[in-house]
Formats: structure tokens, sequence, C-alpha cells
């Protein structure tokens, strides 16, 4: 009897706490690999959303979820975005039977032997988006004023100092309320994503936990940042998320009195 009681508790506690990684690809053949590679190691399951990569990286991409079991590959034809990417990866998770989704870069700037970190936090606050902030000393200075901008942004956005980084893709989602929101509202689809998401979670008076990881910044690494379409994607969706924060006011006001995490 005892015995049938723990693997009924067992079985609730997975059905809480039932985690995968989601990884947005688009063109990084030489990294993906690795990438991979390091999440099997913890023995996570992982969809891969190949946002339209050409060769060889779609083969690659392709290979890899022929040979490994916990791989689930989403293919697009068409490049649409890390955000759209993102998000159709979400809803796979959810639809999957995942309860969270930890997102990750496809090209090996995340530190990834921090993946038990968030996904620890994660099973302690399962209502939690758990996100990380950047230690990165030598990132490029436009990266560096690009990010601080933003954070001011964000600070006046969310009538808070809570948020560290806002536009680290490091990041673990509790899907459940996550895909609720990008299936009611219209979410950034580009470069603009992880920030604009994050922004309306808060609104949606989810609690944000925070974590420290470091990134890697390499010349071998390349970067699908557009200096200029990505900048004018960022200015607008600043300006229309400070717009909805306008129509928020009050009960933001009300709300932002607890202590950052």
């Amino acid at each position: 009897m005892l015995e049938t009681i723990l693997l009924v508790i067992l079985s609730l506690a997975n059905r809480m706490f039932k985690p995968c990684v989601i990884i947005p690809v688009y063109n990084h053949p030489e990294k993906i690999k690795s990438v991979i590679d390091r999440i099997s190691r913890d023995g996570f399951p992982t969809i891969i959303v190949d946002d339209g990569c050409l060769e060889p990286c779609k083969g690659i991409v392709a290979e890899l979820a022929a040979t490994e079991p916990n791989i689930l590959l989403l293919r697009f034809d068409v490049n649409r975005g890390k955000g759209a990417a993102v998000c159709d990866g979400l809803r796979a998770a959810l639809d999957q039977g995942y309860t969270h989704a930890l997102q990750v870069d496809a090209d090996g700037q995340h530190d990834l032997g921090d993946i038990r970190k968030f996904m620890d936090i994660a099973e302690q606050h399962p209502a939690s988006v758990v996100t990380g902030v950047r230690i990165a000393k030598n990132a490029p200075r436009g990266r560096r004023l690009g990010r601080k901008l933003t954070d001011v942004w964000v600070w006046i956005n969310t009538l808070s100092f809570s948020i560290k980084d806002s536009m680290c893709g490091y990041r673990l989602y509790p899907l459940s309320s996550t895909v609720a929101l990008i299936d009611k509202v219209k979410i950034c689809e580009r470069m603009d994503f992880d920030t604009d998401i994050l922004v309306r979670l808060c609104w949606e008076n989810l609690d944000i936990r925070q974590i420290k990881t470091r990134v890697i910044y390499d010349d071998n690494i390349s970067s699908h940042f557009d200096i200029l379409n990505d900048n004018v994607r960022i200015s607008r969706m600043h300006a229309k998320l400070f717009f909805g924060m306008l129509m928020r006011l009050p009960l933001l006001l009300m709300r932002w009195r607890r202590p950052a995490n």
C-alpha cells in the first residue's frame, strides 16, 4: 500500500516538472552538433527548430534528429526569425506533454554547464520564468551599449528594476502560461523577441528568477543580428511596449512592490 502511494506521488511530481530544451537554428553548422552533444550529456529531450537553414546546416540537423532518439525536429523552409522559431518550439513542447522548456542558442555562446542550474530553480519554482543574466566582459562595445539602452526601456516599461538582462536568450519558460500568452498576443518574431516576451510575462504577473551565466564571445561565432533592421525593430518594440505600459499604469503601480529575485 505504501509503495503504491509513493509511486502515485512520484508520478504526480514527474507531471509537474517535465522539461525539455528548445534550440532555434539558422545556419550554425560549425556549432550545432557540439551544442546538441553537450545537452545530450545531461539527458534532456531537445526540440530543434530549423528556421529555414541552408546546407550544410540543414543536413546536419536532419542527421542529428535521425540518429538521436531524444530529438524532435521542426523544419521550416523559409527563415522567419528567432522569435517565431521559439514560439513554434514552445507550442510543440506543450503538445508533447512537457511542462517547461529551456531556450538555448545554437551558436555556442551559452555556457551549457549551467543547464542544471536553470532546471533546479524551475523545479523548485515551477510557475516562474528563469532567465540568464550574462557575464560577458569581452562583449563588443556596441552590444554592451545596446543592452544598457534596452535595460533602461525595460525598467520604464515594467516600472521595475527587477529585470537585469532582458536580451539574454538563455531562458527557461513554464509552458502553460507562456503558450497562453503567445496565443493571446502577437510577440515580436526576430531579435526583439527575448525582450518583448519577458516584459509581457512581467505584465502577466509571472515571477521572474534570474541567474548569472557566462556568455562566450568568439570571432568564430557568426551573428545574425542585422545592425540596421534589428535596431529599428527593437526601437519599434520599445515604443509599443511603452504605450502598453501606459494602458496598464494603475495596475503596475500597485503591483511592483515585491523585491527582486
